[in-house]
């Protein structure tokens, strides 16, 4: 059995977040030591590390919940996972398409050189303050 310490130290998981992970459901119930110390199981460290590279891969909660759901019942279709899967891959796809205009448009304003050594005259700040002088809308 693992004090919610190791727990932490095996997974890489902060304890706040092993908590919260707990509250919201993700993880069940800790048993409870004697001295009312949340002790934890190998099932446990494997179902933290599952939610922890999940999480890491971007699942919003509702789908690491869902996830967790198919992996508890093995003999299920691997295609609502897929399905899963397939809308964070769209989801991360999307960030990256506006990350790319927001990395183009931050270079554009970032180059525009300056107009004087005060921030009166500093065309970033003109431009962060004034939408309209951006090229897209971001």
């Amino acid at each position: 059995m693992l004090s919610i310490g190791d727990l932490s130290r095996h997974t890489g998981v902060k304890v706040p977040t092993i908590r919260y992970y707990e509250q919201m459901g993700l993880l069940p119930a800790a048993e409870r030591s004697e001295g009312n110390q949340r002790r934890y199981d190998v099932d446990d460290r494997q179902r933290l590390s599952f939610i922890k590279h999940a999480r890491d891969l971007g699942f919003r909660i509702e789908a690491v919940r869902d996830l967790l759901a198919l992996n508890d019942e093995p003999d299920h279709s691997c295609a609502n996972a897929h399905d899963i899967a397939t809308m964070q891959l769209r989801t991360v796809r999307e960030k990256i398409e506006r990350l790319k205009i927001l990395e183009h448009e931050l270079g554009r304003i970032s180059a525009i050189t300056h107009n004087g050594d005060q921030i009166r005259d500093c065309s970033l700040i003109r431009a962060l303050a004034d939408h309209s002088l951006c090229n897209c809308d971001h």
